[in-house]
C-alpha cells in the first residue's frame, strides 16, 4: 500500500495544489510535510462499490437492489483519512489537495 504524490504540484501565491494517487486498502493520506493546512481535498475512487440493499416497504417481503456508493474522505489538519464505501475496504483512486504550502 502506498500513497503517490505527483512530482510537480502547482503553486499560486501561498497555495498549493498537489495531485497523487493511493492504492486499495489505504486509509489515510497525509500531506503534512508540504502542506500547512489543507483548503479543499477531492477524492476520485476508481470504482463504485455495490452494496445490496431492499428498496420496497418491509411488509411486502422486500426486493433487492444495488446501491453504488463511492469511497468518501475526511479531513482533519493536513492528514485525510478515507472511508470504505461498503465492506470498508478502500479501492484505489487518485486526489486533489489544495492548501496552504508550508
Amino acid at each position: 500500500m502506498a500513497v503517490t504524490i505527483d512530482p510537480r504540484p502547482t503553486y499560486f501565491g501561498d497555495r498549493m495544489i498537489v495531485t497523487g494517487s493511493y492504492e486499495a486498502g489505504d486509509t489515510s493520506i497525509v500531506l503534512g510535510d508540504i502542506l500547512a493546512s489543507v483548503d479543499a481535498f477531492i477524492l476520485n475512487p476508481s470504482s463504485a462499490v455495490g452494496q445490496v440493499v431492499d428498496t420496497t416497504p418491509a411488509d411486502d417481503g422486500g426486493t433487492p437492489g444495488t446501491l453504488n456508493l463511492l469511497d468518501v474522505a475526511t479531513v482533519d489538519g493536513t492528514t485525510v483519512t478515507i472511508a470504505g464505501a461498503a465492506s470498508g475496504t478502500t479501492v484505489a483512486g487518485t486526489f486533489l489537495a489544495i492548501g496552504r504550502r508550508s
